[in-house]
């Protein structure tokens, strides 16, 4: 089994290396983006794709997996709900609502538009809540199958990029003030990395606002999960096929967010942590980013694109009337 697993789990990790090495002269770039795009990149060249097929295959789809989960899970630790109480009651209603409505939304559409499989309700969990991370929670709770997620993920990747470039244009022409700034861009950037590119170039507290809005839209990921697992346990025919009531990495997210809200954590512990769940979102990035192919993206993609770029306007535009009323 680990022999089977090795070398694709060695390839993941790394790329995930390559990634942080071009994060580091690229600052500007989150290293989630990166990752996944040297993914989808990596993933067109044919012998890379006849590799994956065979020898590198069942190590890749780990890696797209079990450390996308414990990412997750250590992903709870940046979470108190001490900073989200203090956001109040307003914005945090407004928060609620953006995701919710988004989420909804999105799904509707992408069923309206034919998109196959789970994709319209990763592609939802992706825009509302947190990006390839949310996607990828969300494969794990329905068992989506690994073609279902790589357009998603895709499309996530391909909005935040441009959320860093044009939110940052349009910030004087709107009014917003930097506190301002901040809450649209955490109420409506996908992935957390892409939030902070963003946020960033207002300077620090535009930053410290969207980061806290971010994490509270991350906070939603556990119940919308569950719910979904609800959901397709009662549908599965098969008691032995059936998902958990709740994922045990959800279980294990809520603990950490219990863990750094109730406990004093040392400073040097989040760093280790924070380093822990960048490398393994990494490593589980880029395999995804592997399964995404470029020419039946480009033949049968239209769709899903038109349902991503829908849903990201509509949720720019529900997080900027979200400012105005704060």
């Amino acid at each position: 089994m680990v022999r089977s697993l090795g070398s694709g789990v060695a390839v993941a990790i790394a790329a995930a290396l390559v990634a942080w090495a071009l994060h580091s002269v690229w600052p500007a770039a989150p290293l989630l983006t990166i990752a996944v795009v040297l993914g989808i990149a990596v993933g067109q060249f044919p012998a890379f794709r006849r590799a994956r097929a065979n020898r590198l295959g069942a190590g890749l789809r780990w890696s797209a997996r079990t450390p996308l989960r414990a990412g997750i899970v250590l992903l709870g630790l940046q979470l108190s709900l001490v900073d989200i109480v203090a956001l109040g009651p307003v914005t945090i209603a407004t928060t609620v609502a953006i995701v919710v409505v988004t989420f909804f939304a999105t799904w509707w559409l992408g069923r309206l538009l034919g998109l196959s499989g789970q994709q319209p309700l990763l592609v939802a969990s992706g825009f509302s809540i947190c990006g390839a991370s949310a996607i990828g929670a969300m494969a794990h709770a329905v068992r989506a199958r690994d073609e279902d997620q790589s357009i998603p993920v895709a499309l996530v990747t391909l909005c935040g990029t441009l959320a860093i470039a044009i939110l940052p244009l349009l910030r004087h022409p709107l009014g917003l003030t930097d506190a301002g700034f901040g809450h649209w861009v955490g109420a409506s950037v996908h992935d957390v990395g892409q939030v902070v590119a963003t946020a960033q170039i207002a300077g620090t507290t535009a930053l410290a606002v969207a980061v806290v809005v971010k994490l509270t839209r991350v906070v939603l990921l556990a119940p919308m999960v569950a719910v979904a697992s609800g959901i397709e346990r009662r549908r599965s025919v098969e008691p032995g096929a059936r998902p958990p009531i709740v994922p045990l990495f959800i279980v294990g997210f809520l603990a950490a967010v219990a863990l750094n809200t109730l406990v004093p954590l040392p400073g040097a512990l989040l760093e280790t942590a924070g380093f822990m769940q960048t490398a393994l979102l990494t490593t589980a990035l880029f395999a995804l980013g592997t399964s995404v192919d470029v020419t039946k993206l480009a033949a049968t993609g239209w769709r899903a694109l038109v349902v991503g770029l829908t849903s990201w306007a509509l949720i720019a535009t529900l997080a900027y009337g979200a400012v105005l009323v704060g």
